[in-house]
């Protein structure tokens, strides 16, 4: 088995929750994408990055079942452990920093695979979903406090791949941010928080709290 991380992004506030990612840091040991792609599978997390370059901040990431030119929990994640300026994915730069306990991404909502953002009521109707079945990925949300920004939200990948529910999104979070135009607190799954904010040129920064699990 090839050594890897795993760490656990958009944490809570007292760290606990937030979605765990592995992180190979020796890319060069497995190149090839059958290879990558096998091991993902195998370790079922919802994605996994293979580190090719760590001083550029060459990455490439996979769910367990295809490879993924961006996605935003392997991108914050990534970036806190490499503590790099910027990340280099196949969808293009990625802009990084940290302040405080924050980690911060700098992406474009036409990076994010398609989603379907589904607003609701309330966050109790978010609360009460079922996991709905495999076929289309879905972004539930509904306000919190609309004033403040605060959103409820959950996502379903419908990939049929075992990820039945995704604890925490940072792709589906940038693309409500992108829709919503304005800078948003989300709560997800059952407790991982998600900071977002609109930048100038249709870029958008997600942050969140990452913590090594092993």
């Amino acid at each position: 088995m090839t050594d890897y991380d795993v760490l656990r992004v958009f944490c809570g506030p007292s760290g606990g929750y937030g979605n765990e990612l592995g992180v190979v840091r020796e890319g060069s040991l497995l190149p090839g994408r059958d290879d990558r792609q096998a091991l993902a599978a195998k370790l079922g997390f919802s994605e996994t990055v293979f580190v090719d370059d760590p001083e550029r901040g060459v990455i490439d990431i996979y769910s367990p079942a295809s490879r993924l030119p961006f996605a935003g929990h392997p991108c914050v994640g990534t970036a806190w452990l490499l503590d790099v300026p910027e990340l280099v994915t196949p969808a293009g730069e990625v802009g990084t920093r940290l302040d405080g306990e924050f980690t911060w991404i700098e992406a474009r909502a036409e990076w994010a695979p398609p989603r379907t953002l589904r607003q609701y009521a309330s966050a109790a109707e978010v609360d009460a979903l079922e996991v709905p079945p495999p076929g289309e990925w879905i972004y539930a949300w509904a306000w919190e406090d609309e004033a403040a920004g605060r959103v409820r939200a959950r996502a379903f990948p419908g990939r049929g791949d075992g990820i039945d529910e995704d604890e925490a999104t940072g792709a589906a979070a940038l693309l409500l941010t992108d829709r919503l135009g304005r800078a948003l607190n989300i709560t997800q799954g059952r407790g991982s928080q998600l900071l977002t904010a609109p930048q100038p040129h249709g870029w958008v920064e997600v942050g969140g709290r990452v913590v090594l699990e092993r």
